[in-house]
């Protein structure tokens, strides 16, 4: 019968090598379904073989981890064959992964780290254990546990440097910053994490850097996510650059490929023909081995996983190697995000950096696909999963649109503080529509919302700046007590905050502190000490965040302390850049504002000319204003955005488990369906699941 096997085992290579999947599977499945009993090792790796197919060319998630079910149940009785057994496992830990089944996922890989730590401890059972905690680290993850899955993530380190293996000590390196950079409860474990990338990076020979573009790319870009964090836009450049050059390589190669692959395929249908000339077929001949030689040198020089048959845990496993960006070798065999997804980010990167500086332009949003219209459900459900930081990253960019339904996450461990960044980004909103009340009050919320120090602090600047605002807006009967209300406030919210700033680390907060500290100063009639915060802060935002935004709002501010100082000279010069600036941004309010102290500097010069065009130019932006927040009124989002109702949202992981549990079966299904219809989308219940799931984050209004 072993002959039968290894017969129907050829016909299914056959078939999978034209593409024909679906004849594959049943040539496999003709083993499983026979009569005769094949010897249970035959059975086990046609399972496998079975459960590899599919998940690397369907949706039958079910299907395969049923097999693998079956053949963990046959192993189980078999002493030896660790190869096997740890294949069964990975695989099998892939499906309850794929059905979002975590707590049997992290049993399974429980029992395969007890099979690789019996073994021998050769390079073999440590690369199993290595790929064994990769997969339980991301099972941590999953549960918001960030603790146990750096710990997972520090074995599976350990075993790559006990092993000597500079790339996988790498891989580990990077995921372990990807988790802190998730969970960012303490800076200096960031900034060790991002040490040791270094030092592992250097230690791998420049020669061999060039064939690990996966990893090349994904350290760089968890170093920007850093990089953007704080605030260090200029710091953050040159981790673009490198990025930038080696996709643009990267491109230039894959384009050299297709055209050799072109040109090779032409040449071999020549060849082909029966009358051709032999002098001609001798010379084809040659060009021919020049093509396949450098075709082989191109495709030698980066890391490629053709041979293994493991799907890609990463990412998608239904793309061509050709388009993965692979991170570590086999057993791991695995991606970040698709290259496509990695270009994408290459290139918002590139947008990210350059709006502080006045480079952003509306085009280059919807070059990456991003429109008003663009929601997070448009997302797959499994790409939310497997890309944490693209998608915080996604919702950090769709910030700049105001954009408030975009920025809801789909991780249950960042509900926290997607819930916090929602309520500070409708205060955003509020404040730039002049409804500062409601500004401050999503300001405080948020706040109240948060643990991080660092978000605490911004959001109590803000809301001082908005309660310094609201005595500016009421009408004239009220403002003598809005104005002494809203000034206690404010210094309730900035003075025991700016007391804590040593504590608090961040560029964007510190300079946030300063600008609202020197408003509250300027109030209490300090303009020298307010001059001092002020400068400081504009120093801040200049030389370290490269917000020229910012810049031209600091500017403006001490151009008016320097009017209120009488020293007028400096106070034009000052303001004349901060115009500059705020029209280079296209920032209306900015330039009224600007425009506005221009006109009492030059009233108080006795400058009439000046003052009379300089205030008709004010008037003309005012008007624009105006127009645009009547349009902003008149919208059915303005006023769920900006009415003083704090957003909630709801914990649904357990109900996500238990709903996983009850839609897939975990038990062992002895009667597997062999018929498998291989075209078919992913099953409706499933589907529906993911639906309902994704709908039950939305959260809730509590009035």
């Amino acid at each position: 019968m072993e002959a039968v096997a290894e017969g129907l085992w050829g016909l299914a290579d056959y078939h999978e090598n034209k593409g024909e999947i679906g004849k594959a599977v049943k040539c496999l499945e003709a083993i499983c379904q026979s009569h005769v009993s094949f010897l249970p090792i035959v059975e086990i790796k046609t399972r496998l073989r079975i459960s590899t197919l599919l998940l690397k060319h369907t949706h039958n998630v079910n299907h395969a981890k049923s097999h693998l079910e079956r053949s963990q149940l046959l192993l189980k009785a078999i002493p030896s064959c660790f190869e096997l057994k740890c294949r069964t496992f990975s695989l099998l830990s892939q499906c309850y992964h794929l059905v979002g089944a975590i707590p049997p996922q992290k049993l399974i890989l429980y029992k395969a780290l007890d099979l690789t730590s019996s073994a021998s401890q050769d390079v073999a059972v440590k690369l199993w254990s290595c790929n064994f905690n990769s997969q339980l680290a991301n099972a941590f993850i999953i549960e918001g546990d960030y603790q146990s899955s750096i710990s997972a993530l520090q074995s599976g380190y350990v075993c790559a440097t006990e092993i000597s293996y500079p790339d996988l000590q790498m891989f580990f390196a990077t995921a372990i910053l990807h988790v802190h950079l998730m969970q960012w409860d303490d800076e200096n474990s960031v900034l060790r994490s991002i040490s040791q990338c270094d030092r592992v990076w250097e230690s791998i020979d420049p020669n061999r850097r060039g064939q690990c573009l996966g990893l090349l790319f994904y350290n760089e870009l968890l170093h920007i996510f850093y990089r953007l964090r704080i605030c260090d836009y200029k710091n953050a450049a040159h981790h673009v650059d490198n990025l930038d050059a080696a996709m643009k390589a990267d491109m230039q190669k894959m384009q050299e490929i297709q055209q050799l692959s072109s040109e090779l395929d032409a040449l071999n249908q020549s060849l082909s023909r029966p009358d051709l000339p032999s002098r001609e077929r001798s010379a084809l001949a040659g060009r021919q081995i020049k093509l396949q030689q450098r075709l082989r040198s191109l495709e030698d020089s980066s890391l490629t996983g053709k041979e293994f048959l493991e799907p890609s845990y990463f990412g998608n496993a239904r793309q061509a190697w050709g388009d993965k960006l692979v991170l570590a070798p086999s057993p791991m065999d695995g991606e970040w995000l698709p290259k496509s997804a990695v270009y994408a980010l290459v290139d918002l990167m590139v947008v990210i950096l350059g709006r502080p500086k006045g480079l952003f332009k509306e085009y280059a949003l919807l070059k990456l696909g991003i429109t008003d219209g663009v929601r997070e459900v448009d997302l797959q459900h499994s790409a939310i999963w497997m890309a944490g930081v693209y998608l915080m990253l996604l919702m950090q960019f769709l910030e700049n649109k105001v954009a408030v339904e975009l920025t809801r996450s789909g991780f249950v461990e960042a509900q926290e503080a997607c819930e916090s960044m929602i309520e500070m980004l409708r205060g955003q909103y509020a404040h730039s529509v002049g409804c500062y009340s409601e500004a401050a009050f999503h300001y405080v919320e948020a706040a109240k919302i948060t643990e991080s120090k660092s978000m605490q602090a911004m959001c109590h600047a803000y809301a001082a700046v908005s309660y310094f605002c609201i005595g500016d807006a009421e009408s004239s009967s009220q403002v003598q007590i809005s104005s002494a209300y809203s000034f206690m406030q404010a210094i309730d919210l900035i003075g025991p905050v700016y007391q804590m700033k040593d504590t608090i680390n961040g560029v964007r907060e510190e300079a946030s502190l300063h600008f609202a500290y020197g408003l509250l100063l300027m109030r209490q009639q300090d303009f020298q000490e307010a001059r001092n915060r002020l400068a400081k802060g504009l120093q801040i935002a200049h030389n370290h965040m490269g917000n020229l935004q910012l810049v031209s709002q600091y500017l403006t501010i001490l151009g008016n302390l320097a009017l209120a100082l009488h020293d007028t000279v400096q106070a034009r010069e000052i303001l004349r850049s901060s115009l500059t600036l705020a029209k280079k941004l296209y920032d209306i309010p900015t330039q009224i504002w600007a425009l506005s102290v221009l006109t009492a500097l030059y009233q108080q010069l006795g400058d009439r000319g000046n003052e009379m065009e300089n205030d008709e130019y004010r008037r003309k932006k005012l008007d624009e204003l105006q127009k645009r927040l009547a349009d902003a009124y008149s919208s059915i989002h303005h006023i769920e955005l900006i009415s003083k109702v704090k957003l909630e949202v709801q914990q649904f992981h357990e109900l996500d488990i238990k709903r996983a549990m009850a839609n897939q079966s975990m038990s062992v299904n002895l009667d597997i369906p062999e018929s498998i219809g291989l075209s078919t989308p992913l099953p409706v219940q499933s589907s529906s699941r993911l639906v309902d799931l994704d709908g039950g984050r939305r959260g809730k209004r509590k009035i």
